[in-house]
């Protein structure tokens, strides 16, 4: 089954914007979407099938269904605003799938955006830092279509990683056919450690504060900042172990004697 989107609404959107929100490195750009959609009064508007997702089924006390990504909206003084989420991207494991289906699924996913009225669109994911998340807060990485959306991000707290680079998955695909439908965008990173399996809610709460002040959401980030503190303290932790096994390495032991 190629890449579905079911449009489960009528309305008619105008100048709306894309957020995506799929699992990826930290699961930062998951952790964002799923945040706001909790926070925000939104509606269900699509479910996205595809045969590039895992192949199995989710089941609720039971009962089956295939796997899903959802399309939900949120409208806040005459403009729209559609997330992408769900608990899939297609696979980067090219021994279980093939480059066409990226394209594929992207595709639709932009295919479906236009036929939503969406003019821009925001993809949210991880960069690996590695263990300099570990002693830093992190920051936000920008990648857009244009100058001109770079430096409207820039201007919003977001910086440019001066290396040439990759972006891969829906977050950078997704945008890549964007820009070629003439759809503006960009990719905000939150920079996080790739080991993070169970999710870095402290760069995700960077992200959330950046489309904060960007489009005003009235959002609640209590909870948010309590599971970033957290991760901050454990980084704290980690950080000193090693500083102390680093520590305990370099130092000499004064009671060896040598023969020679």
């Amino acid at each position: 089954m190629p890449t579905t989107v079911n449009i489960l609404s009528e309305k008619k959107y105008k100048d709306s914007v894309l957020f995506t929100g799929l699992p990826g490195i930290g699961l930062v750009g998951k952790i964002t979407v799923d945040y706001l959609l909790k926070h925000l009064k939104t509606e269900k508007i699509g479910e996205v099938f595809s045969d590039s997702f895992p192949p199995s089924v989710h089941t609720k006390k039971g009962v089956l269904s295939l796997i899903k990504d959802e399309l939900h909206a949120f409208e806040k003084e005459g403009k729209t605003f559609i997330f992408l989420s769900g608990p899939v991207q297609p696979s980067l494991d090219y021994r279980s799938g093939s480059s066409e289906e990226h394209y594929e699924f992207a595709s639709k996913i932009v295919e479906s955006a236009k036929s939503l009225g969406v003019k821009e669109i925001v993809t949210l994911a991880g960069i690996n830092i590695g263990e300099k998340r570990l002693e830093r807060d992190p920051g936000i990485i920008v990648a857009g279509t244009s100058e001109k959306v770079i430096e409207e991000w820039k201007s919003n707290g977001a910086k440019v990683d001066k290396k040439e680079g990759l972006i891969s998955g829906a977050a950078g695909l997704i945008l890549g056919v964007a820009k070629e439908n003439s759809i503006a965008g960009a990719c905000l990173m939150g920079e996080t450690n790739a080991s993070l399996v169970y999710g870095d809610h402290g760069s995700a709460k960077k992200l959330i504060e950046m489309l904060v002040k960007k489009f005003e959401f009235d959002i609640n980030m209590s909870s948010i900042e309590k599971e970033a503190k957290n991760i901050e303290k454990a980084f704290a932790q980690l950080a000193q172990q090693i500083e102390a096994l680093e520590e305990e390495e370099e130092t000499p032991t004064k009671d060896l004697s040598y023969i020679r």
